[in-house]
Order: structure tokens, then sequence, then C-alpha cells
């Protein structure tokens, strides 16, 4: 079974790149890889994909040694352990609300002991059975180590169990969505809490069960200061950053134009 990059990072204590993408690029894949990335954020809560699309992009992940870490539209427990069968590095839980759905969301994406993931043993994960129909085939042990489950924390009900969910085993991490959770707040004025707090809170329980946190940031800047304060996960670059290709090479041409 191919190794997680990420992981590898993770624990060593090191940062993991990761780069965002919601469209379907080939192309892009190969430059992350190539670029130093160690996965790939494929939002599909936000964005639309077909499940042929989802599978091809796998297999260039895999092709080109790059974690592919999917955001899910759903949390149905098939369709979850299918995106891993796929070839899936790890899975993004949006809106994960307390320790009970994180269990929820563990038991359908870890084989037994640890969950209670449906076994195939036939798709991109395992080489196709290359991996498994072996006589002492470590498959299953294998899979439970090299994928990860991000919980996001998204409002502030979340934020306060921040501690409870990290503590749950197969949880690898707690993820600030500070689109949601700052709605969320700006929303409810009567929620004693800032973004920063809410981050320190994840921060904190995150760092007292030895699980990664993170969240995203706008600059380099912000990614070196979350960094700072212990985060080994903060994307930063995707797909949409080529609008700003076309708006350098746009201006490039206006001022050659007005030559």
């Amino acid at each position: 079974m191919r190794k997680s990059k990420v992981l590898a990072k993770w624990r060593e204590g090191q940062f993991a790149r990761f780069c965002g993408m919601g469209h379907v690029l080939p192309f892009f894949i190969r430059y992350a890889a190539h670029y130093k990335y160690d996965g790939i954020w494929l939002d599909m809560e936000h964005r639309n994909f077909d499940a042929r699309e989802i599978q091809h992009l796998q297999a260039l992940c895999h092709l080109y040694d790059i974690d592919c870490m999917i955001r899910p539209p759903t949390v149905q427990r098939t369709r979850l352990y299918r995106y891993l069968e796929d070839g899936a590095a790890g899975l993004m839980i949006p809106f994960v609300s307390d320790a009970e759905m994180a269990r929820q969301i563990v038991a359908a994406t870890k084989f037994p002991p640890l969950g209670n993931r449906g076994l195939d043993g036939a798709g991109l994960d395992c080489n196709f059975g290359g991996d498994t129909w072996i006589p002492d085939s470590t498959y299953i042990a294998d899979t439970n180590r090299e994928t990860f489950i991000v919980a996001q924390i998204e409002t502030p009900d979340a934020v306060a169990k921040a501690e409870e969910i990290a503590a749950v085993a197969g949880i690898d991490a707690l993820f600030v969505g500070p689109g949601d959770l700052g709605l969320r707040l700006d929303t409810y004025p009567e929620i004693d809490l800032t973004m920063d707090e809410a981050v320190a809170q994840v921060a904190a329980a995150c760092d007292k069960h030895g699980k990664v946190w993170g969240r995203t940031a706008s600059t380099i800047d912000e990614v070196d200061g979350y960094r700072r304060q212990g985060s080994l996960m903060i994307p930063y670059g995707g797909d949409f950053s080529l609008m700003n290709v076309l708006r350098d090479a746009s201006a490039d041409l206006d001022k050659m134009l007005a030559e």
C-alpha cells in the first residue's frame, strides 16, 4: 500500500505542505507534486465531481506520489470508505460537532479493531487486490496506519467540544474552518468568543491529545504565524490562484498595447 507523505511528516512533527483543488485539472496534480507539496485538498463539499472523475484524479495522485485528501459532500459510511478504496490518503470531514460524530466517522473509515469499515480489498488503495489476495497480507493494518482523518471545527459548539473531539482515537487532526466559524461568530454577537481564542482552544486541545491542528491562511505571513503557533497543516496555494496568472498576463498585455 502507498505510504502517506502527510502522515510521515506529521509523525516527525513536521509541517505538511497542502494545496487546494476544486476542479478537474490533471496537470495541477503533476505541478503540485513537482513543487514539493505533500497533499492536495480536493474539495467535494463545495465543488461538483462525478465518481469517475474522482477515481481518475486519485489515480493521478498515486502516479505522481502525492496524498489526496478529500473533503466529501456526505458522511454516509459506504461513500466515505469508497473514497479510501479509490485511493484517498485522507478525509477532511466538515462540521464535526462532537465526540460522538467523530467516533462515527472513525467507525466508517477504519477497519476493526479501531473502526467498523467494510472490507473489499479490490480498490486502488490495495493495488486492485495485489496487496490483499496474497498470503500474510498486511492490508488491514497498513490501511489503518496510512490513512488520516481531519475533523473540521466550524461552529462555536464544536470549539467548546474540541478537547473531546481531539481525544477520539482515529482522529488525526482538527482543522478550524474560519469561514463558517467566523460567519457564526459574526451572526451571534452574544457568543463571547473571538477567532483567535477559538484557534487557541483548538490548538491546546490538539496539543493535549497529541493531534495535529490547522486552519486556512491568506498570506505567507499568516502561514508563518500559525506555523509558529504549532500548526502543521496550513493549506497554501490552489487552482483558484490561477486567476492571478491571467491577471498578471493581462496587465503585461495592457502595458504592451499602450506603448
